[in-house]
């Protein structure tokens, strides 16, 4: 579509959109759920079996699902970097998990902060009259840094700053505005192992306290809706669920116990808590992720807000691999290849569920290739808030049932320097990615067509030398240097042009 008529029409949405909100009492209030290491499919919207999930099922009833949606990277911090800032893995300030401190409450640290001045979410929303919240895992910085939610645009910010300490669910703290909130536990290693041969039942109980965090995020996301509800707000809840620990409140695992023919206790020997019933608990700890989305959707309804509210849902990556969490059993990843860490479909593509009544038609589902940075630029056309540089496109004409109005975009770009440093490139159909770069920085490229292959199982490289010239002219454009060395792994030379591949 010619670039001025698809502006054209996308300003003509948004007007129409603004004009019904003038008559309204506020703009649209947005919602954006986010969920920890949840795999593609692990909820039933998208074809899990064995985990209930009611009011996602219902959300997508009565919203719109994605199917081809993309976290911006595999990782925890630079996923919600470049979900904050609206950039891809080639430009974003944060690319990798730079952990700061260490475990305990006296060495906590964080990760790298955002520096002071960087350009939000949040801050674009206030500009335009929004009252901005989240309540959850923030990992971009600590209160006492330029990277503390405050600063970085919440006016109110609730849960947990240093991701270490989100590896236990029953930790002695969050955080509240910058301030300690003391919760009713005791401090305990959540990397303990136990000896299988003497593991008792109290054992796997230490692992278990009384406040349990998601809880919290809950209690409060809700007391923000409340307060707010007679402005324009936006609330951001990342919680903390499906990512281990292995840990749920008892009254929720007694669901599933016994459900799972053959589940073995996990004792913690790949990391993260023992757990008596792993399958179980993480079972129920999706459900329970579950039930906090109902009561949002719950209290947005009571309070008359339904039909001036978007809820969105997503999640940072993939299923993870260790922690006693077994994605194979679960189909996490719904037969993709690759987990957490990887470029390749089972690190990045991810569930992608908006609902907005009256606004997003019910029950429909869209095949428009997009990512978490293009949430930038949605919520801008939301809210009439300007964007300033994004790489992300607006999704409001898809979203609003106008796909023929939705801009294009020839290619998605992403590059993670962890893991042996990789770079992926989503072009319509074909998807290149290249892995172990920085050990060999002529690392070949793979190619897919994930029309016929979603399971990136056939490397195609040799039949397409075409691709591999225009995927090393994509990376060179679209590569800015970090600012750290332990993120760089591209500059020294690019690879032989029309290098081929071997197949993986």
């Amino acid at each position: 579509m010619n670039k001025i008529v698809a502006l054209i029409l996308l300003l003509s949405i948004n007007g129409h959109l603004f004009a019904q909100s003038k008559g309204s009492v506020k703009k649209p209030n947005i919602i954006y759920i986010y969920a920890d290491d949840m795999g593609y499919g692990e909820t039933g919207p998208y074809g899990q079996k064995l985990i209930k999930t009611p009011n996602l099922d219902k959300m997508a009833k009565e919203g719109m699902k994605f199917t081809q949606h993309y976290t911006s990277t595999p990782v925890c911090a630079p996923a919600r970097c470049m979900l904050m800032t609206g950039k891809h893995g080639g430009h974003s300030y944060i690319r990798g998990n730079y952990e700061m401190g260490g475990f305990s409450d006296e060495m906590e640290g964080g990760q790298m902060p955002l520096p002071e001045g960087t350009f939000t979410v949040p801050l674009m929303l206030k500009s335009v009259g929004y009252t901005t919240g989240m309540s959850g895992k923030w990992g971009l910085g600590m209160h006492n840094s330029t990277g503390s939610p405050n600063k970085q645009g919440f006016d109110y910010a609730y849960g947990l700053l240093d991701q270490k300490q989100a590896h236990n669910f029953y930790p002695t703290h969050l955080w509240e505005n910058g301030k300690w909130d003391t919760l009713a536990n005791q401090y305990f290693y959540s990397h303990k192992l136990l000896d299988s041969a003497k593991a008792t039942d109290a054992d796997f109980a230490s692992f278990i306290g009384k406040d349990y965090a998601a809880t919290k995020m809950t209690e409060k996301a809700l007391k923000f809706i409340e307060y707010n509800k007679q402005k324009p707000f936006f609330l951001y809840l990342p919680y903390t669920i499906p990512h281990v620990g292995l840990q749920v409140p008892a009254e929720e695992l007694t669901q599933y116990i016994g459900k799972f023919p053959g589940e073995k206790p996990y004792y913690g020997q790949n990391g993260y808590n023992p757990s008596k019933y792993p399958l179980s608990t993480y079972a129920a700890m999706i459900t329970y992720l579950d039930k906090q989305i109902g009561l949002v959707m719950e209290k947005v309804k009571a309070l008359g807000l339904d039909d001036n509210t978007i809820i969105m849902f997503s999640s940072d990556n993939g299923a993870t691999f260790n922690g006693g969490v077994q994605a194979k059993y679960f189909n996490s990843v719904s037969g993709l290849r690759g987990l957490k860490m990887d470029l390749f479909e089972g690190g990045i593509r991810e569930p992608f569920i908006a609902r907005w009544p009256g606004k997003i038609p019910a029950n429909t589902t869209s095949d428009l290739i997009s990512a978490q940075f293009d949430m930038m630029a949605t919520f801008a056309a939301i809210s009439g808030a300007k964007a300033n540089n994004t790489d992300g496109i607006s999704l409001l004409p898809t979203l609003l049932g106008k796909p023929k109005m939705q801009q294009q975009r020839e290619y998605l770009y992403f590059e993670y320097p962890e893991k042996g440093g990789q770079v992926a490139i989503r072009m319509g159909d074909w998807k290149g990615v290249r892995i172990n770069v920085r050990k060999d920085i002529n690392a070949p490229w793979m190619i897919f067509n994930l029309k016929t292959d979603m399971g990136e199982t056939t490397d195609l490289a040799a039949q397409h030398p075409e691709l591999i010239t225009k995927f090393n002219a994509i990376m060179k454009k679209e590569h800015q240097i970090s600012h750290i060395n332990e993120w760089e792994f591209l500059e020294s030379k690019m690879p032989k042009k029309g290098a081929g591949a071997d197949v993986n």
